[in-house]
């Protein structure tokens, strides 16, 4: 099935056929935003002190929004023309585990990448955006992972013996090689959106660890952290990916402790308030909805935030 596929009477819109004289089946153009799940951050090598990790990519984003960016520097997407009484999939992708990628998340056939894992041990993983490579000492250093066309930029790239790690890649940039001597790359930039009528930040890119200071975060994504402390997670329902962890050589203390997880993806949507209010929701979801008016008209939104399921649209007449 194509969508976006506007015809006259008799001809076909979208796999159905209008009637002449205005029967039929009515459509409605939903704009959307889809962030997956951000990619975990690096902890420290388990066993051994002298790696640091990578920061995590950030969640594949993709977006509709009239006026707006895309992940990758991409072309905008096409807006999903909505059937009358049709259902769509809707699926948010959870954050990734320690040094993991995150999960895909999923509107109709728009679906976002999960963010490239961070390096732990090697390179970063390849993504929506890639997670950042590890600093190895002594043993070479870690390529930050790619990002995916149209979804988000690289990770940087690790340091081999100066104590730091590369930066995740961003929705809006690609994440920083260290540095310097035992300063982590940081986290690539996001993407600000205001399809809520807000202007909210995601899917950043978490910062690099290192044995001095770690990489600093936007979006949603998570700081790297330093010899002394474990990094954080990703913001939940950015797409944020997790922060790298330090080293501590001589010490004895590894941060590998699962605090450096990707943050969860969001699927949002809007359309014109005149159409009404979705019809269903599947029970799998878990979605919030409100109503704002800006210069192009009042809108009705849905913000999903986890789970998996169906929505259904209410009857829209035809025109």
């Amino acid at each position: 099935m194509r969508f976006g596929e506007r015809t006259r009477s008799g001809t076909k819109v979208s796999g159905w056929t209008r009637r002449p004289g205005g029967g039929g089946y009515g459509f409605t153009s939903v704009q959307y935003v889809v962030v997956a799940g951000g990619g975990g951050g690096g902890g420290d090598n388990y066993t051994s002190p002298g790696y640091c990790g990578g920061g995590g990519g950030a969640g594949g984003y993709r977006s509709s929004v009239t006026g707006e960016s895309t992940g990758g520097g991409g072309t905008l997407e096409t807006a999903l023309e909505a059937i009358s009484q049709q259902s769509y999939t809707v699926t948010v992708g959870a954050g990734g585990g320690v040094g993991s990628n995150g999960s895909n998340s999923q509107f109709s056939t728009v679906t976002s990448t999960g963010g490239g894992g961070a390096g732990q041990i090697s390179n970063g993983l390849s993504g929506g955006s890639g997670g950042g490579g590890v600093m190895r000492a002594a043993t070479g250093q870690g390529a930050g992972g790619a990002g995916t066309a149209n979804q988000g930029y690289a990770g940087g790239t690790g340091s081999t013996n100066d104590g730091a790690a590369g930066g995740g890649g961003g929705g809006g940039g690609v994440g920083a090689n260290r540095t310097s001597n035992a300063l982590g790359g940081n986290g690539g930039a996001g993407i600000n959106s205001s399809i809520t009528g807000s202007s909210v930040g995601r899917a950043g890119g978490g910062g690099g660890g290192s044995v001095g200071t770690g990489g600093s975060a936007s979006h949603g994504g998570a700081a790297g952290a330093n010899a002394a402390s474990a990094s954080g997670p990703g913001t939940v329902n950015t797409g944020g990916g997790g922060g790298g962890s330090g080293s501590c050589n001589g010490c004895g203390v590894y941060y590998s402790n699962g605090t450096q997880s990707g943050g969860s993806g969001v699927v949002i949507i809007r359309y014109p308030s005149s159409i009404g209010a979705l019809a269903s929701i599947g029970a799998g979801l878990t979605s919030t909805t409100s109503t704002y008016t800006d210069a192009n008209g009042t809108w009705r939104y849905y913000t999903f935030t986890a789970g998996t399921g169906t929505i259904t649209f209410p009857t829209i007449a035809a025109v």
